[in-house]
């Protein structure tokens, strides 16, 4: 049988303008910022109104280790909202939207698949809303004060050794990862090392995702730390005096995104940190947001549940006060069967052993996720080359795991494949059976922190961390951001610092690298292993592939 692509199936979508989509949620017409038919914004004094009402139901999707065998974890959250949906459920999706880096490198794009998809799903890929060039600029606006602060004369006596806050683009370049500025002379400035991350690594992005509202987001953009002096005294955003003027370009990128799925259900699409080098979810505005319009939100976090999950539950959730009711656990038997060893080429094949063989990593996040108090659905992710007995024995050991593995058919069905996954995380849901709880108190030690995602999380036997970074942490509490998250960059493909250790590894060691201080988003950043926070395209990117077709249509983005 031959299957429709995804960009196929997306543009045979019967979409409703956006006012539609609004008014199943009670937003009225004049709330919606319109970005042509099919998306809008949500204006703030329609979000601050909604304060006070009642939350509905938090459900949180995340994933096992992705593999190229593929996962499918915003598909499994578009389906799910749909299945809800079509069950008589008043239900809204809360996703992060697409980086460019990933689109025309290697991963390809962030609205789901198949039958389960976001649109427009083309737009959402690329400059969707302008909100990831909003931030861009912000941040480099900030930059650009820096340099010029030091040019017309350092009144704040920056050390010029000591500036931290680097450039970012929206773009994977290698090149760019260490750079020095200022050369060519004295009217240029006064060159220093200095370097490019990209911009789903933006603090900007960070605090984007985590302000509550355009006040509290101009405070966190003044709290960031952007030098320190010779003295090592820190200096501010603020005190370069380009807060204001940041919060201004941020003004509507504050505002969450209206979009909606193949079948016309709401869905929110607004941020998109990285989880292997941020904290990979979309904004606390578009989700709480969320919670009061819908009975249910359905949100994802980035990669496997030892980044994206950890940070949401660890960071997000504290950060927003705001707690998951069911959390879905997003597998496929293909992955099973890469992990136990089997080479992509023969996933096609039969191989209940290796499906076997593969599963202590999804046992190994089962037993993370349950740590926090929360209760725990295993949603199997259906291929077409999957077969009964493969499915049977990943639901065999879920239960032996103490939890439910359900077969989802979203891709290939839509909300008729997800409807039996959706009753059933909408009973636990209701059920209120959560009883959660952040794995480490604000008050603990920032490297004991550290240590306890990588001993209660990754399963590492210990943490590799020199003496500078030691003191560096013993430093930042004495100067009062002790109590603060750690958000941890590491490798999203396995628990430990090593991409190619698969499965459940124990006895590794988690080496820190590096630790920065977000002060406005409010987390310290422990940079683990080999990860980058400005990654390198493919040797072929996919961007070879991309280009308008002679009808003009966009071929090869997804």
């Amino acid at each position: 049988m031959a299957y429709k692509t995804d960009i196929e199936i997306a543009r045979e979508a019967n979409k409703k303008p956006i006012q539609e989509i609004g008014a199943k949620l009670g937003i009225p017409d004049a709330d919606l910022l319109p970005f042509g038919h099919d998306k809008a914004k949500i204006s703030a004094e329609f979000i601050k109104a909604q304060r006070g009402k009642k939350d509905g139901k938090l459900i949180l999707v995340t994933a096992i280790n992705p593999t190229p065998a593929g996962e499918g974890k915003t598909t499994t959250t578009v389906g799910l909202g749909d299945g809800l949906n079509k069950i008589g459920k008043k239900a809204a999706v809360c996703i992060r939207e697409a980086s460019l880096g990933p689109c025309f490198g290697m991963k390809g794009g962030a609205a789901g698949g198949g039958y389960a998809q976001v649109v427009p799903m083309e737009e959402m890929n690329l400059h969707f809303t302008g909100d990831f060039h909003a931030i861009t600029s912000a941040h480099n606006l900030l930059s650009a004060m820096i340099d010029n602060h030091i040019y017309w004369g350092n009144e704040l006596e920056i050390d010029q050794r000591r500036v931290v806050w680097r450039r970012v683009l929206d773009m994977n370049d290698r090149a760019l990862r260490d750079i020095v500025t200022s050369l060519g002379g004295v009217s240029n400035g006064f060159p220093r090392q200095s370097g490019f991350d990209i911009t789903v690594a933006s603090e900007v992005m960070a605090i984007l995702c985590l302000a509550l509202d355009m006040e509290d987001l101009q405070k966190r953009l003044g709290d960031i730390i952007v030098a320190y002096r010779r003295d090592r005294s820190p200096i501010y955003a603020r005190d370069i005096k380009a807060d204001g003027a940041m919060a201004v370009l941020l003004q509507q990128a504050m505002q969450p995104n209206l979009v909606q799925t193949l079948e016309n259900n709401p869905a929110f699409v607004h941020g998109g940190p990285f989880a292997n080098i941020a904290h990979g979810c979309n904004s606390v505005v578009a989700t709480t947001t969320a919670l009061k319009l819908a009975d249910y939100v359905i949100t994802e976090a980035g990669f496997g549940a030892d980044l994206g999950a950890e940070k949401f539950l660890n960071i997000k959730c504290r950060k927003a006060g705001i707690a998951p009711s069911v959390v879905v656990l997003v597998a496929t038997v293909r992955a099973m069967k890469m992990n136990g060893g089997v080479a992509k080429a023969d996933l096609g094949a039969e191989n209940v052993t290796a499906v076997n063989d593969g599963c202590p990593n999804l046992g190994r996040h089962i037993e993370n996720l349950k740590s926090f108090g929360v209760p725990v659905v295993v949603a199997i992710n259906h291929f077409v080359t999957d077969t009964d007995a493969e499915v049977q024995a990943v639901k065999d050991y879920v239960a032996s795991q103490g939890s439910e593995a359900i077969l989802s058919k979203h891709w290939e069905f839509g909300s008729e494949g997800s409807a039996d996954l959706a009753k059933r995380v909408s009973e636990i849901a209701d059920a209120d059976m959560a009883n959660f709880a952040p794995i480490y108190p604000d008050e603990m030690p920032l490297f004991e922190k550290i240590e306890t995602i990588a001993k209660r999380i990754y399963r590492a036997d210990e943490v590799l961390a020199d003496k500078k970074i030691r003191d560096q942490l013993r430093q930042w509490e004495e100067q009062g951001y002790g109590n603060l998250p750690v958000c941890m960059a590491k490798t999203q493909y396995s628990f430990s610092t090593d991409p190619n250790l698969r499965g459940a590894p124990t006895g590794h060691s988690v080496p820190v690298r590096e630790v920065r201080l977000s002060a406005g988003a409010g987390f310290i950043v422990a940079i683990c292993g080999e990860i980058m926070t400005m990654p390198g395209l493919p040797r072929v990117p996919s961007a070879e592939a991309i280009m308008l077709n002679d009808d003009g249509q966009i071929d090869g983005l997804f």
